[in-house]
């Protein structure tokens, strides 16, 4: 369980969250949406302890995020950003190696090896393996990117924004292997989408922000709404049934 209390996060007088309190359940997926400049990665990132909170708090199964040290957290907690540059050149095996190190410290063992094989066949990439990051499509190095934070082992797992640059089938295929770790793995994911359908489609939980405060949060069947949509995007949308799924339509 993640609870957030009255977190915060200004820069001088701009606040970009504003005094968030909610509590996201284990388990499942939680799509965090919104319009740009809403604070979805910002969130995402205090929750991560990648920026620090101007005020607030950030509790991860009981552990304040703030004050736990690094290696207890990232056995909790593991976070993917939405832009990583590597300059190094790494095949796809050394990166997945690198989410063992909360683990290994450095000091990889036949056992890490063998989570690291098992991450990247669950990934589907064993034939890229030995390949070089810089030799891999972009759907490719999302996926190795995924194998690597799923090798950490952590129960809450954050992605900012995995479908950033992927064409429609990719973009499909990651969310039908988030859909995946959530259930087959039982992990949690809190993930940050700019594309509602896919947030309808494959989300447990929505929060949805705007201006920096969560404005509305549950059910995609709760917050998939016309009427909550246009409020939040400030242009019509309208919501239609499909297959038993949600599906948002904007025209302008």
């Amino acid at each position: 369980m993640i609870e957030l209390g009255g977190l915060t996060k200004a820069y001088g007088d701009m606040v970009v969250v504003d005094g968030i309190s909610l509590t996201i359940p284990s388990g499942g997926i939680t799509s965090i949406i919104g319009p740009n400049g809403a604070g979805k990665s910002t969130l995402l990132s205090m929750i991560g302890r990648l920026l620090k909170a101007t005020a607030g708090t950030v509790s991860v199964d009981g552990l304040d995020v703030a004050a736990t040290p690094s290696n207890t957290l990232a056995r909790r907690l593991s976070v993917l950003r939405q832009e990583n540059h590597i300059t190094a050149r790494l095949t796809v095996r050394d990166l997945v190696t690198f989410g063992r190190y909360p683990h290994s410290r450095g000091r990889v063992t036949a056992g890490d090896r063998d989570k690291v094989t098992a991450a990247i066949d669950w990934l589907g990439i064993s034939d890229l393996a030995g390949r070089f990051l810089d030799e891999l499509s972009g759907g490719q190095r999302q996926r190795a990117f995924i194998a690597m934070v799923l090798c950490q082992e952590t129960d809450h797992v954050l992605l900012d924004e995995p479908l950033n640059n992927l064409d429609l089938k990719h973009a499909v295929g990651m969310m039908k292997l988030i859909r995946r770790a959530a259930d087959d793995l039982g992990r949690t994911l809190v993930v940050v989408l700019h594309d509602v359908n896919f947030a309808a489609h494959y989300s447990d939980r929505i929060i949805a922000m705007r201006g920096g405060k969560v404005v509305h949060h549950g059910t995609p069947d709760e917050v998939v709404r016309a009427d909550i949509l246009t409020d939040i995007y400030d242009v019509p949308i309208a919501v239609h049934e499909l297959a038993g799924t949600r599906v948002v339509t904007c025209f302008g």
